[in-house]
């Protein structure tokens, strides 16, 4: 992609706004294929979800372990051609036994060795501070018509100007 030939055509505070956009552009018969969406100004949100302790960290380290253990399980259980459906189930039940207490020791073991530095659990996301819709530049006026019908704020006055 050669972003020379390529122009911003709109700028929104929400990736729902961008994504409704290039949908209108979509049911006007714009070719969509020649837009893109850009996320600018990256930063990582992290939301506390709670406290964290011994027994909180042994239960999430379960969970985590328990799924592979059963996908594991499930697989080589697939594997025995005499009976493969009795010991696909049971070895998928082993697993998630095995893999749900392997999981919650490495989650105790991990909690304790950051003795106390971090008490809480929480979610990590990027979340971009605004979006762009670029478009080629052959094909922006027509974009930036379109979306001025649209009407949805901050649409492409400012970026087909510049």
């Amino acid at each position: 992609m050669d972003e020379r030939n390529r122009r911003t055509i709109a700028s929104y505070a929400t990736y729902a706004e961008a994504e409704r956009a290039v949908d209108y552009l979509s049911d006007q018969g714009f070719p969509v294929e020649r837009v893109t969406i850009i996320g600018h100004d990256l930063r990582i949100v992290e939301r506390v979800v709670g406290r964290l302790n011994y027994g909180k960290a042994a239960l999430s380290g379960a969970a985590s372990g328990a799924l592979p253990g059963v996908l594991i399980g499930w697989l080589f259980g697939l594997f025995n051609w005499l009976d493969p459906v009795v010991s696909a189930l049971l070895l998928a039940l082993y697993g998630l036994i095995f893999g749900a207490v392997v999981g919650a020791l490495l989650g105790l073991l991990m909690y304790a060795m950051q003795r106390g530095r971090r008490d809480f659990a929480s979610v990590s996301a990027m979340q971009p501070g605004r979006y762009e819709v670029v478009t080629d530049t052959e094909v922006a006026d027509r974009a930036v018509g379109l979306l001025d019908q649209l009407g949805i704020p901050e649409t492409g006055k400012a970026a087909a100007e510049g």
